[in-house]
């Protein structure tokens, strides 16, 4: 990938086609810049068609995920501008939102710490989430005056985990412990911190040696068809599935499964 991001880390495992997002601002619990939602947005969009990336792992630097927009750097700032120029900023905001789900590998989110505003939105537009059983989580933009339709979160909260808990997470913005985020649905796996990033390290390698064009139809059903009816979304799968059925890799299963060993998909 091109891309050089100078306000996180970027590794890319080519062995294993894991690329690694790792927040790097431990100082500030890895608090938002403008810069870093700039090269955010700009790194999902490369991602996207990034040569050998085949899966995403997203996680932070030290004790936080990410505490959200940085208060002096980015909500003391913001007082400045005009209406124009906030108007731009909430855009770039959710733009990084929208890349991550037009992304077409999988995103794994290892949530290691405090994930709290953008940063829970951040975890909350992965497609899967790990967390450590230390992480608290709150979506808090209420707490500071302003409403729970904050990029993208009031159309994906509710769909993780209900209409009812997204509500009280957005009405309150209170944090909720990793063991509560679990039990709704926010969460697939609450592990030990010392288990966090090998485990979801592992489970990001295991997406990479799935095969990726048909892992990239399945993302795209899962959020197409989250407001299709359902004659429409049976007609969406009769397609592409179908045309799934000519790629290598359904060929390439169907092979391993005779000799009895693994598939290795394109």
């Amino acid at each position: 990938m091109s891309f050089n991001p100078k306000s996180f880390l970027y590794q890319h495992d080519a062995a294993t086609g894991v690329a690694t997002i790792t927040l790097n601002r431990p100082e500030r619990l890895n608090a938002l810049t403008f810069e870093v939602y700039a090269e955010l947005r700009d790194a999902f969009a490369a991602l996207d068609t990034a040569p050998g990336v085949r899966s995403v792992l997203l996680t932070g630097a030290g004790r936080g995920f990410c505490s959200g927009g940085d208060v002096e750097d980015i909500i003391g700032k913001l007082f400045g501008r005009s209406a124009e120029q906030l108007l731009e900023f909430t855009r770039m905001t959710c733009d990084v939102i929208a890349n991550m789900r037009r992304c077409r590998r999988p995103i794994v989110a290892a949530v290691n710490g405090t994930a709290a505003g953008a940063g829970a939105v951040l975890a909350a537009a992965s497609d899967v989430r790990f967390a450590a059983e230390s992480a608290r989580i709150a979506f808090l933009f209420v707490k500071v005056g302003l409403s729970g339709a904050d990029m993208g979160i009031s159309w994906l909260l509710p769909r993780l985990v209900g209409q009812g808990n997204a509500s009280e997470l957005l009405f309150t913005g209170d944090f909720i412990t990793a063991q509560r985020a679990h039990e709704m649905g926010l969460y697939q796996r609450v592990v030990p911190q010392e288990r966090l990033l090998p485990e979801a390290r592992a489970f990001a390698e295991q997406l990479a040696r799935g095969p990726a064009d048909a892992l990239a139809v399945s993302k795209r059903a899962i959020a197409l068809e989250s407001h299709s009816t359902l004659e429409e979304a049976l007609d969406h799968e009769a397609r592409v599935q179908a045309e799934l059925m000519t790629h290598p890799d359904y060929r390439e299963a169907y092979e391993a499964f005779k000799a009895k060993r693994s598939p290795t998909f394109r």
